[in-house]
C-alpha cells in the first residue's frame, strides 16, 4: 500500500472560505493531495447543499456544524445530512445522552456516514489536565450512544483510544509545524506527533489555506504523517 496515498487520504482540509468559488478553487488547486474536504458553518450557511454536491463529487466531505439542540432537532438535523450524502457529520457532546442517542439514531439510517462529536474544543483555555478529563467524559458518553468517533485535540486522542477503543475515530484540529502561527489554537501539535499520538484524521486550514503553495503544503503534511512511528 502507498503511504503517501494513505496519509493524504487521512488529511481534512477546513474550508474556511465564504464564496463557492474560493472553495472550488482550493478544491481544484488541492486535488488527490488530500482525501477530506471540511464544510463549516460559514461557508454552509454562506453556500448551502448546493455547494455540498459539487464538492463530493471528487472528495469524501466532512460536514463540520456542531449541532447542539434538543434531540428531536438534532435528529432531524442528522437526518437533513445524511440525505445530502455527506461522509462525516459532527454534533457536540455537550447536548448530553439523550441528543447523543437521538442523533445516533438517525444517522443509522445511513451507514456510510460517520457520525462523530466534540469533545473540547481545541481554542477552549482550559488548563489540560481540566480538558483531558472532560474529553475522556464526553467520548465515552457518545461510545455509549454509539456514535462513530469524536473531535478531540492530539493531546487526548492516546487516552480516548485507550478508553473507547482503537475503532473509535479521533478527528483532530490544531495541527500546525514548522514554525506557523498557532492563531486561535491553543493544544497544538504537527502533523508527525499528531498521528503517533493516535490520531486517525488530521483536520487542516489555515496551514494550508494560507501557504504560498496550498498543494505543496498539503503534500508536506502527509509526507510528514508518513514518518510516524505507530504501533
Amino acid at each position: 500500500m502507498n503511504m503517501k496515498k494513505t496519509m493524504s487520504d487521512r488529511l481534512m482540509v477546513a474550508l474556511d472560505v465564504q464564496s463557492a468559488e474560493e472553495a472550488l478553487h482550493i478544491r481544484d488547486t488541492l486535488a488527490d493531495s488530500v482525501g477530506w474536504l471540511k464544510v463549516g458553518l460559514r461557508l454552509f450557511v454562506g453556500q448551502g447543499p448546493a455547494l455540498i454536491a459539487q464538492l463530493q463529487t471528487s472528495h469524501r466531505i466532512f460536514l463540520d456544524l456542531k449541532f447542539h439542540d434538543i434531540p428531536n432537532t438534532v435528529a432531524q438535523a442528522i437526518e437533513s445530512a445524511g440525505n445530502l450524502g455527506v461522509d462525516m457529520v459532527n454534533v457536540h457532546a455537550g447536548g448530553g445522552l439523550p441528543m447523543l442517542e437521538a442523533a445516533a439514531q438517525a444517522a443509522a439510517a445511513f451507514p456510510s456516514m460517520q457520525l462523530i462529536a466534540v469533545t473540547v474544543l481545541t481554542s477552549d483555555t482550559m488548563p489540560q489536565e481540566q480538558a483531558l478529563a472532560l474529553a475522556l467524559q464526553r467520548a465515552k458518553l457518545a461510545k455509549d450512544a454509539g456514535l462513530h468517533g469524536v473531535v478531540c485535540s492530539v493531546h487526548e486522542a492516546a487516552s480516548i483510544k485507550a478508553l473507547c477503543g482503537q475503532d473509535f475515530i479521533t478527528v483532530t484540529p490544531g495541527i500546525r509545524w514548522g514554525n506557523q502561527n498557532s492563531q486561535d489554537q491553543q493544544r497544538i501539535a504537527d502533523p508527525k506527533t499528531a498521528v503517533e499520538s493516535g490520531s486517525d484524521y488530521l483536520v487542516i486550514g489555515r496551514p494550508i489555506l494560507q501557504a504560498d503553495n496550498p498543494k505543496a503544503a498539503a503534500q508536506e503534511a502527509a509526507a510528514m504523517m508518513a514518518t510516524a512511528k505507530i504501533g
